[in-house]
Order: C-alpha cells, then structure tokens, then sequence
C-alpha cells in the first residue's frame, strides 16, 4: 500500500539533501524537535499542516511545491500498481476519466495520458 505519510517524508527529505541542509538546521528553523522531523522525514509520523507548513518556511519551498511533488510520486506509484487492477473484470473497472469527478481532461496532461498508456 502507499502511504502519503512516506511519500511526503521522501519529499522533504529530497528537497533538505538537495540545498545541503541538516536535520538540525532545518528543524531549529521550522522550530520542531530533530527527532520529530526526522520522523516525519522517514514517513514514522504524520505531519499536521501547520508543521508542514513550518518546515517548508524552513526550507525556503512553497507548500503548494511539496504538495505537487508529493501527488506526482503518488500519480507513478499508482501507475506501477495499476496492472494487478487490470485483471479485474471490465463491469468493474472505473474509466480512467471517470475515476475522479470533475477531474482535469486529458489533454491538459498528456504525458499522463501516455504513462497510462505505456
């Protein structure tokens, strides 16, 4: 199963690397215990919007950034899962564009479209 909570942790996590940052530094900016971030980092803990907020402050990125970072890790890991639902029978299958109501078209992302596809 996937777990947002680790998804998100992977994410901070990345982004923290990337600027070459440590879990102190960050932490003692966002203003939450090493230990708690840390947690949250490795998907242990599940971090409330106001923390998550916190420590995107702390790391100079927009929540909106991690969020959409986050649902595009989500989007291909549901894709690596979708053959096992390919074996349902077809009375039970949820069109794609059905599958969320009132959900952007295809054509706004195609290359969605093509992984979907591959």
């Amino acid at each position: 199963m996937i777990l947002l909570r680790q998804l998100l942790g992977d994410v901070l996590r990345r982004l923290r690397v990337r600027q070459g940052r440590t879990l102190r530094e960050v932490s003692t900016l966002a203003r939450v215990s090493l230990g708690y971030l840390s947690e949250v980092e490795r998907g242990q803990k599940e971090a409330s919007s106001e923390l998550l907020a916190s420590i995107c402050g702390a790391l100079g990125v927009p929540l909106s950034q991690v969020l959409r970072e986050v649902s595009d890790q989500f989007a291909l890991a549901e894709l690596q899962a979708a053959p096992v639902l390919a074996d349902a029978p077809e009375h039970e299958r949820i069109p794609l564009t059905e599958s969320v109501p009132g959900s952007i078209s295809d054509s706004v992302f195609p290359e969605v479209k093509d992984m979907v596809a591959a």
